[in-house]
């Protein structure tokens, strides 16, 4: 597939280079390059939900490794690999469904011998009901079904019976993969939609006089607010200018365009000003499988503040950012730094870094973080597109996004290699 290998190499790149920022920007490209990579890939006979399974892992290693900091791309690869292994689930229930109406359709010359045939396997019902997050291969289902029970009738022709049966296959593959896209469609429809599933909930949080606080800037938080606003909500809203990037002044313009009272404060003003306050509402870059979250730089100090003063800290964040993944695992990359010249200017601290002192050492280090990581009995509340949860019930709603089979995206070794 040389056009969509070339599609693969310019998305790496573009994530290799960070020019693709947004976790919503980034889920989306992702999914629709999957779809590409779905569409285009040809499918055996056999074991076709293991070779979309295998051309997907492929290419989602590559984009987790090009930028493993955006989780929201991983996030996407494992869902579609759990939506491949869902539509391979309902398929083969049809196909078992199908086995069982074609058994009791038989002629009556028949009966006596469906009566001798033994009974389908309940293999199938038990392995769906092992775990909500191990989807049963399509070899798990079917591998304790009798030959009996699958075995064509003699009543037709060899000829017309293989005729049959390649016709079927052939009509299964496409099925599959069919299913599968409209599934990803489905799943970028989600992705392109859910600012608006969660700012419909915003009437139900905020309410009239409220004084508000966020840092920095998210897109989720300021269709948020000012959905609450055209509600006729009236509430203040602080905002921490979220140093080192003072996106906080962008959001602070947006939300007095839409009629919005807006107070600018310094990032170290916000203990002294949470006293005031009555919620916070911020965004996130990440969820995490045990509640907590990965989020701008500073936040972490805005959530203390609130636990002191018992003040509710409240987190937006759409589904494509909720990661089945621990902080403690090893695929997790929590954090990445940003370029110095942000906190200081080159030009006025040169003599500082001067690397013919100190044994070829610079005495000024500068450190300039991206993210900070909020624990869960930080957070009082998620809103997410579908709904309010607590912090508690964060991984049962990440289970249902994803198998136990994808939390690790790594190709099948092959042995001999």
């Amino acid at each position: 597939m040389p056009d969509v290998q070339a599609l693969v190499n310019d998305f790496v790149f573009k994530l290799k280079r960070r020019k693709i920022e947004g976790s919503q920007v980034s889920a989306r490209q992702t999914a629709e390059l999957l779809r590409s990579v779905v569409s285009s890939q040809r499918v055996p006979y056999t074991n076709q939900a293991a070779a979309l399974i295998e051309a997907v892992k492929a290419v989602g290693e590559q984009l987790i490794s090009a930028n493993p900091v955006e989780l929201a791309v991983g996030n996407i690869v494992r869902r579609v690999l759990h939506i491949i292994r869902e539509e391979d689930l309902s398929s083969t229930a049809a196909l078992m469904e199908g086995l069982n109406l074609s058994g009791a359709s038989d002629d009556d010359n028949d009966k006596e011998e469906q009566e001798d045939r033994p009974p389908l396997s309940a293999a199938a019902v038990a392995a769906a009901a092992r775990s909500t997050l191990r989807a049963p291969s399509l070899h798990t289902l079917l591998e304790d079904i009798p030959e009996s029970a699958v075995a064509p009738h003699p009543s037709s022709s060899g000829g017309e019976s293989e005729g049959k049966s390649k016709s079927e296959k052939s009509l299964k593959s496409r099925k599959l993969k069919h299913d599968v896209i409209e599934a990803i469609n489905e799943l970028i429809r989600d992705i392109d939609t859910c600012h608006e599933q969660i700012s419909e909930q915003a009437v139900e949080h905020i309410h009239h006089n409220e004084v508000i606080l966020t840092l920095g800037r998210s897109r989720t938080v300021m269709e948020f607010l000012c959905a609450a606003k055209e509600k006729k909500r009236s509430f203040r809203v602080f905002v921490a200018e979220g140093a080192p990037r003072y996106q906080g002044h962008a959001l602070a313009k947006e939300l007095v365009a839409k009629g919005i009272q807006t107070t600018v404060i310094t990032d170290s003003a916000v203990f002294a000003m949470i006293s005031r306050v009555n919620m916070v509402i911020v965004g996130a870059h990440a969820v995490m499988a045990n509640g907590g979250v990965i989020a701008p730089v500073g936040l972490n100090m805005v959530a203390l503040a609130a636990q002191r003063h018992a003040v509710p800290f409240v987190v937006i964040a759409g589904s494509h950012k909720l990661c089945p993944l621990y902080p403690h695992n090893p695929e997790v990359l929590l954090n990445e730094l940003k370029s110095p010249a942000e906190l200081l200017d080159f030009g006025q601290f040169s003599d500082c870094m001067d690397f013919g002192t100190c044994g070829g050492l610079p005495l000024l280090h500068v450190v300039n973080p991206a993210f900070d990581y909020v624990p869960p009995k930080l957070v009082s509340l998620f809103i997410t597109d579908t709904g309010g949860h607590n912090p508690s019930y964060m991984y049962r709603l990440i289970a249902d996004y994803y198998s136990a089979d994808d939390l690790v995206v790594q190709r099948r070794q092959v042995s001999g290699r």
